[in-house]
């Protein structure tokens, strides 16, 4: 930026390279609403008021809003590469993204952040990266690879980098774990985000005051609201599979809290969802329709996350911003008319290719064979089950009887779900029961299985599962669907198993069409097919999960029968 002519710009002594006029500019420092122009000058807001400038555009009233800043979200779920990723965001509004790579880092390791970082140096937003911190997330699975204290710092000073990801292993943190300290030590300097599921009480505190700052797993208004009260920054989160954002917003308006430690974040949408509904657009005007005033919800889904991140110059329409802006013609309903991108149109944004990508990160599938015998549950009296929660990623742990078992096989209201190891031919492999997926007959597999990402399948019988598998590694990774031996879908997803190479217009088309073929054949309409089964494999969100080592009691934090 040239200071001499951007204070020029500010006084008119030289006209500006781009002015908006006649806007309804909301301020969200002020709350308030002002009528006039926008004038921009390389790319940053330098002034508002009455200008002409070298290119004018002409608003007719409409409603000028900040780009909005998705304050924690994994691209990785998305299923595409950043660069696709990014420009889906940009045309929603969003010009910030705050990123956590730990998908690709439980894959890939240091090479995968590597990429990453170039990567949000290509990008057509404001792209951050928080460093993963939990690479394995706990020491119960097999990840691709792990990462220390000193591998990440490498990382720390890079333009992209804000601080440290999520810490999953909050158990860790409260019994002092020396490598979860390290890392805590190493970015004390650095905003580090949490995950915290269900955390309370003394716990919470001992959580919060080891310097994490913020947590985006608050299902409830009362465990969100005792995380603002503790110190925390709250995200409200809203994807594909976890939907906290009514229950948290309709408390926040009811009991008239402060909302100005509070953000959106998505954490998981995938990009037909965002495609369809937007991302943080999409929980703003959600917001506003539970009854929160416009600007507020605007407030928290710009500004706010922007201060909470320590982002300056990002997250409103003041002089020294960027000129980030969203054109919308009503606050109620957010449709989106334009959007600037550092005071360009986003129709004139040339948001580059793929890549390049490392080699070795398109080699994710090196599991052992697997066999029926790898899938045995042996026979007991009474099991430990998972339970899906419609619309959740927390589960029930249930006990069931072998009778209840058998029925539940033959009604369709239990499956077997396992997970298999996929990166270094261990040959771990654990199986258990499910409830609440359905799927009449056959067998659903990904190689997305949070945070490991080994390979995790669901099916009503083992023949299916089986070969589900086998295809997976057919495709170099991805998601399948099996029924009577014959693939009926598949989406491959070859970067680390998780991340198509196609643009947004070929790919959403295929995810579609997965999802409702899974659908199809039976799964409970009330969960997502794919992302759910992905997070039954994270053993750090309550109360029972499955990994590669066995059936995991989150509750207890450890492996149960």
């Amino acid at each position: 930026m040239n200071i001499k002519k951007t204070i020029d710009s500010a006084q008119m002594i030289e006209k500006p390279d781009l002015v908006l006029k006649n806007a309804k500019i909301v301020n969200v420092f002020t709350g308030e609403i002002i009528n006039g122009d926008i004038a921009v000058t390389d790319g940053v807001i330098v002034g508002i008021g009455s200008y002409n400038g070298k290119k004018q555009r002409d608003l007719q009233g409409r409603f000028a809003v900040p780009g909005f800043v998705n304050a924690h979200l994994h691209v990785e779920s998305s299923m595409v590469t950043p660069e696709v990723y990014a420009l889906e965001e940009l045309k929603q509004g969003t010009t910030t993204i705050i990123t956590d790579p730990h998908e690709f880092a439980n894959v890939g390791g240091a090479e995968a952040l590597r990429n990453i970082l170039a990567a949000a140096q290509r990008s057509c937003v404001n792209y951050y990266v928080m460093l993963p911190s939990c690479v394995p997330c706990t020491p119960f699975e097999h990840s691709g690879a792990e990462l220390n204290a000193d591998d990440l710092i490498q990382f720390k000073n890079h333009p992209a980098v804000l601080g440290l990801g999520e810490l999953m292993n909050s158990v860790g943190v409260l019994t002092k774990d020396e490598s979860v300290l390290d890392k805590i030590n190493a970015f004390s300097d650095k905003i580090i985000d949490g995950h915290f599921p269900m955390g309370s009480g003394a716990e919470l505190n001992a959580y919060v005051s080891s310097g994490i700052t913020t947590d985006h797993e608050s299902v409830t208004y009362e465990e969100a609201v005792e995380k603002l009260r503790a110190g925390m920054a709250v995200l409200v989160r809203e994807g594909s599979a976890s939907k906290n954002l009514e229950t948290i917003i309709k408390g926040i308006i009811e009991n008239n809290i402060n909302t100005s430690r509070i953000a959106f974040c998505t954490d998981d949408k995938h990009l037909s969802d965002i495609r369809k509904e937007g991302t943080i657009r999409y929980n703003i005007r959600k917001s506003i329709a539970l009854g929160m005033d416009p600007i507020k919800a605007i407030q928290i889904g710009t500004i706010n996350a922007a201060e909470i991140y320590g982002l300056k110059n990002i997250g409103a329409i003041g002089c020294g911003y960027k000129a980030d802006i969203v054109i919308v013609d009503d606050l109620n309903r957010m449709d989106i008319y334009d959007v600037y991108k550092d005071g360009i149109p986003v129709e004139e944004i040339d948001a580059g290719e793929n890549g390049p990508y490392s080699e070795e990160l398109f080699n994710g599938l090196n599991n052992a064979p697997v066999s029926e015998a790898d899938l045995n549950i042996p026979i007991k009296d009474n099991y430990s089950v998972i339970g899906i929660i419609d619309n959740q990623i927390i589960t029930r742990k249930l006990s069931m009887t072998h009778q209840q078992i058998t029925q539940g096989l033959d009604d369709g209201t239990v499956r077997k779900i396992a997970v298999i190891e996929r990166h270094h031919q261990t040959g771990c492999c654990a199986a258990a029961y499910i409830t609440g997926y359905g799927l009449d007959h056959g067998a659903v597999a990904s190689t997305i299985a949070h945070d490991s990402h080994n390979i995790v399948v669901v099916g009503d019988n083992d023949s299916d599962m089986l070969c589900a598998v086998n295809e997976l590694k057919r495709i170099r990774g991805g998601y399948v669907l099996i029924k009577d031996g014959e693939t009926v879908g598949e989406l491959p997803l070859k970067l680390c198993g998780l991340v198509s190479m196609k643009s947004a217009d070929e790919f959403i088309p295929m995810l579609d069409s997965v999802i409702d073929k899974a659908k199809e054949m039976g799964v409970n309409k009330n969960i997502d097919p794919f992302i759910t089964l992905s997070f039954m494999a994270l053993p750090v969100i309550p109360e029972i999960r499955i990994t590669d080592c066995g059936l995991f009691d989150v509750t207890k934090f450890e492996f149960t029968d």
